[in-house]
């Protein structure tokens, strides 16, 4: 049992406000993301739920055990921190080992963890190393057995990667789905990085304000964005937005600030001002037939696509794609299409409403 469950939770530093009425039901075995830009909340929350802050009000439940009021170690949670904080003068058996040790568990028990946390983690070879000669991924993964040999009911990640280089996060970042998947533990992790959420998460958690956004899978989150603020936060690059006026009806007519009327969809929407949300994979550059004129800026090439970076007349930039071998120039003029169908309207509140 590793249910976490949150109910109207609320965290305060004096007058200050960080987290405010968050309700959240995490299932047993589950990988969740906390995802947000900074001050957002994320890692206030994972630590009110690992017993590092308090909670002011609300309940928090663990496997079924009422745990607000417990202290850290009561709660049978173990958390692996942006910060290695191994033991300098200590082999990597002996980290592993120490808060073991603490709690007095029989030796025999110890070794047996510890060895159990090493293949799981292919660190065999590594146990009588001591942390200055270790790359910093595998300084990681000590963490991680460190947190793995006290087998706790959940793990806590606060943004463990972000201390690592670019190729080397993407290598960690597999070897964290892969060892979620063989140990089956209920994990919650905290990041901003939008592409550790896309990849790790089985539901993301995207929080802002003090409060949460969204829940949803990862395309969930991506394709069905709940809010103005969740669509432009999650991708990369991020959604196209234009500010349009819609005519109401079964099929509404949308008309941008600079007089261009886009295809007409079933949205169902009062007739009204809104912001219109479109991907960049969704806005094509074509030869002909486009729904609005742009002349290009900046062109990106990526290889197996094109990013191109256009100014429509009323100034405004968009992000489109192109092929590969786009022939895009900066300077030229371009047609782009819309896939009206995975346009989103965002309304004066930021609430999103959908094509149908």
């Amino acid at each position: 049992m590793a249910e976490i469950s949150l109910n109207n939770v609320t965290k305060s530093y004096g007058k200050v406000s960080v987290i405010e009425n968050v309700s959240l039901e995490v299932k047993d075995g589950e990988f969740i993301v906390f995802l947000g830009p900074s001050g957002s909340g994320k890692s206030t929350l994972l630590r009110m739920i690992a017993g590092l802050e308090e909670i002011n009000s609300g309940t928090l439940t663990i496997g079924g055990v009422r745990c607000e009021n417990l202290s850290p170690g009561q709660r049978n949670v173990a958390m692996v921190f942006q910060n290695y904080a191994l033991y300098p003068h200590m082999t990597v058996r002996e980290n592993m080992a120490f808060g073991l040790y603490n709690i007095g568990l029989p030796a025999t028990e110890i070794d047996k963890r510890v060895a159990d946390a090493a293949r799981i983690l292919e660190m065999e070879s590594l146990l009588e190393r001591k942390p200055s000669q270790l790359s910093g991924g595998q300084r990681q993964r000590v963490a991680i057995g460190r947190a793995i040999v006290k087998e706790p009911k959940a793990f806590l990640f606060d943004e463990p990667l972000s201390n690592l280089d670019a190729a080397l996060r993407v290598r960690t970042r597999v070897e964290l789905a892969e060892l979620h998947q063989r140990i089956k533990s209920t994990i919650i992790y905290v990041t901003h990085d939008q592409t550790e959420a896309m990849t790790l998460a089985d539901r993301v958690v995207v929080l802002n304000d003090r409060k949460i956004e969204q829940i949803g899978t990862p395309m969930e989150v991506y394709s069905r964005p709940a809010s103005r603020f969740v669509a432009g936060f999650v991708g990369s690059p991020a959604m196209n937005f234009i500010k349009v006026k819609v005519s109401g009806g079964k099929v509404a007519t949308i008309i941008t600030e600079d007089g261009t009327k886009l295809p007409s969809v079933k949205t169902g929407l009062a007739s009204g001002s809104y912001e219109f949300g479109i991907r960049p994979e969704s806005l094509r550059v074509v030869a002909k037939g486009g729904d609005i004129q742009a002349v290009v800026k900046v062109v990106e090439r990526l290889g197996d696509r094109t990013l191109v970076y256009a100014r429509l007349n009323d100034g405004q930039m968009l992000t489109a794609q192109d092929e590969g071998y786009s022939t895009a120039q900066p300077g030229q003029t371009v047609q782009l299409s819309f896939d009206m169908p995975h346009g989103h309207f965002f309304d004066a509140d930021g609430k999103a409403h959908y094509v149908q």
